[in-house]
């Protein structure tokens, strides 16, 4: 039972990644039988994995002929940009002055980082970085809670950027200079400007729109460093 569970397990696992990371792309057929093959496991494990990310809404299993992967539709695409400003917002907005100092040295080594993913015309890196260099602003909170909702969206996150593929890379230098501003701003405290150049990052970046942050939210929400 044990090793049927941690078969099933290392299935899922290997199946989401490869959703995930553009290896299995939108409108991707997944036979059960090549998959097993390739992961190292019988069918049985893979069927398990397979029901699982129907379940979360990756794959639609179709008897008999095999998954599709599914992309996101362009509702989804909007609530998530639409969710990611309201959080990195909130959250950047309450930052200590010692905290954004120290989180805006990170944001350079990483914005550094992304300039040789982008050199290199290494998408996979360029995208990683990317989800890391956005965490940042969440860490900014100091909220757990926060923190773990970040990274609850960080798969779909992941899931749309790499779907992009060439039209991502062909925006890598855009997205590079928007985060140096983006750094700029939470290093200086500059609340209401990160939130509108983190509101035209991601409309460019995900192509959809998203409402403003209400005028409420944006008069009484603290400074960067103010608690």
């Amino acid at each position: 039972m044990a090793n049927t569970a941690s078969a099933a397990e290392r299935a899922y696992q290997a199946i989401r990644d490869g959703i995930l990371n553009g290896v299995y792309p939108t409108g991707t057929m997944l036979g059960e039988e090549v998959l097993a093959t390739e992961i190292g496991v019988s069918r049985t494990p893979v069927r398990t994995a397979l029901a699982r990310l129907q379940d979360e809404g990756w794959i639609v299993i179709y008897p008999k002929r095999g998954a599709l992967v599914q992309g996101l539709s362009e509702r989804a695409v909007a609530d998530l940009a639409d969710a990611r400003l309201i959080l990195e917002s909130t959250a950047a907005s309450r930052a200590s002055a010692e905290a954004r100092e120290m989180l805006a040295e990170r944001l350079c080594r990483l914005i550094a980082a992304q300039r040789a993913a982008f050199k290199a015309d290494d998408v996979r890196r360029f995208i990683e970085l990317t989800i890391e260099f956005h965490r940042i602003f969440v860490e900014a909170a100091g909220n757990d809670v926060l923190l773990e909702l970040n990274d609850r969206l960080a798969d779909r996150q992941r899931f749309l950027l790499f779907s992009y593929g060439d039209r991502l890379l062909a925006r890598c230098a855009d997205i590079i200079v928007e985060h140096e501003t983006l750094a700029e701003r939470l290093r200086t405290g500059d609340g209401a400007g990160f939130a509108d150049a983190l509101r035209k990052h991601l409309v460019d970046t995900y192509g959809t729109q998203i409402g403003e942050l209400p005028r409420s939210f944006r008069s009484t929400a603290p400074t960067a460093g103010g608690r």
